[in-house]
């Protein structure tokens, strides 16, 4: 097999692409050896590896799984653009008339905020200062859309405030500043960025399968895709709301900008408005062995070893430092929200509550609090480090075999339990060198915590160390 590098150049004049990129086979392929990945016209692949020869890729068939050498002038990339969440310091939730004008105070002709409308659900009231009294402009929700005079309409909130704050058409003033919501900021995802950004999945090309999973909000589903095994992800009926629904399409606009091994991949969204407005679906790489906590407490020490502990742990590490280095939190890191493919690697699943970095002000409800950092139960908010604390969790579930942490801890008690000092145990048969690295990840202060970046070389030389002690028997 080839030696691999981070980047290259095909002589052909092709230029190379990234690994994580989705591509398609142009044309059919018959490998003349045992490391060349056979193709057909039409395969959809991604691309493991770079190669130093800048001939060919190491690459995956996401039809199969199988994975092989493929020349780089056979393939060309799926070009997909990340969505972005868009802000919304304007937008403060659910508020009254009253609450709306005591805010807009002093009146400063311009001055403005939007919240929901209290008589019309599903609505929203545009709220503007103008000539020592405030203005309210029901803005009405209407086919994934919204406007104020029904005539002309915008794919969302953030475009509609943006029009009136380049032109009044029709408002008594164009909206010159806003009043910023205290606290954490709402955002927004339009459905016509998935789009024009090229996620958009064609019904036709799905086929539903059994129940994988059931939850509050939605269900999972195993399906194909283009004759392609994946996860479908789907919002209940009775909880698809236009609030539910960002929720959901924040989770995929995340998705969007991510590309690694270790991270779960987004194949695509589905939307089907026909048969209602809020049933969108997210279409995800299909993980045959679930996910990793299951898998522990149905295989436990029989089947699982030191080495496959030790391979979850850095797969996570490396997913972590992914997130990390492009400054996202995860914020719900545990065993639960890893799956595991078939080859046995691990993967990072679940981003719903995952955000920028910027948003690490923000405080979400029903949080998981034995998994949750002290700070951000604090409501002092979300970070990387927050993220470490996690991930010492996870170590011990990992080593507990998928143990409840804090077993013998009530829950309302786990704030106390850890303000005191105290730590879980070490699981039994666990490595030392292993607890050591969750007492880091369980420092009170975030900034004495290890950086993912450090927690996957002290892993890496914990298992080099391992295998040289095996090694002298």
């Amino acid at each position: 097999m080839a030696q691999v590098q981070d980047s290259g150049t095909s002589q052909s004049g092709v230029q190379a692409l990234k690994a994580g990129a989705e591509c398609i086979a142009k044309y059919d392929f018959e490998g003349t050896s045992n490391y060349d990945l056979s193709l057909n016209r039409g395969d959809m692949l991604v691309i493991v590896k770079i190669t130093r020869d800048p001939n060919w890729y190491y690459a995956q068939k996401l039809k199969d799984g199988t994975k092989g050498m493929i020349p780089v002038n056979y393939v060309k990339e799926i070009c997909k653009k990340a969505v972005k969440l868009q802000s919304m310091p304007w937008f403060h939730g659910k508020m009254t008339r009253e609450e709306a004008e005591s805010l807009l105070n002093p009146i400063s002709d311009g001055l403005f905020l939007v919240r929901e409308s209290n008589n019309y659900p599903g609505d929203y009231t545009l709220c503007v200062a103008f000539d020592g009294k405030v203005e309210h402009y029901r803005v009405i929700n209407k086919f994934n859309k919204v406007t104020i005079d029904e005539e002309e309409f915008f794919n969302s909130l953030t475009d509609l405030v943006a029009h009136y704050e380049s032109d009044a058409d029709g408002l008594c003033i164009k909206l010159l500043k806003c009043v910023p919501k205290a606290g954490a900021k709402e955002y927004e995802v339009n459905l016509s960025d998935f789009a024009q950004a090229g996620w958009l999945i064609k019904k036709r090309d799905l086929e539903f399968g059994e129940v994988l999973g059931d939850g509050e909000f939605g269900e999972v589903r195993k399906g194909f895709y283009r004759g392609i095994k994946v996860a479908i992800k789907t919002l209940k009926p009775d909880t698809g709301t236009k609030f539910s629904i960002q929720n959901f399409l924040a989770e995929a606009s995340v998705m969007t900008d991510l590309k690694h091994p270790n991270l779960v991949r987004l194949m695509g969204i589905n939307i089907n408005e026909t048969v209602n407005p809020y049933a969108i679906c997210l279409i995800t790489e299909f993980m045959s062995k679930g996910s990793l906590v299951d898998h522990l407490r149905t295989r436990g020490r029989a089947v699982i070893t030191r080495h496959n502990q030790y391979s979850f742990a850095i797969d996570v590490a490396k997913g972590m430092s992914y997130l990390e280095s492009r400054d996202l939190v995860h914020r719900d890191l545990a065993a639960r929200n890893v799956l595991v493919a078939e080859d046995n690697s691990a993967k990072v699943a679940d981003f719903g509550l995952a955000r920028p970095e910027l948003f690490k002000a923000d405080f979400v409800s029903n949080v998981p609090i034995k998994w949750t950092a002290p700070e951000a139960l604090k409501k002092q908010g979300f970070s990387s480090k927050s993220d470490v604390w996690s991930y010492g969790v996870f170590l011990w579930e990992l080593y507990s075999f998928g143990r409840v942490p804090y077993p013998r801890v009530p829950i309302d008690d786990v704030t106390k339990f850890l303000e005191m000092g105290n730590r879980m145990d070490i699981p039994d048969k666990c490595p030392a060198s292993i607890y050591q690295l969750m007492i880091d990840c369980w420092q009170g202060d975030p900034a004495s915590r290890p950086k993912f970046e450090s927690i996957l070389q002290i892993l890496r030389r914990i298992k080099d160390e391992a295998c040289e002690q095996i090694s002298m028997f």
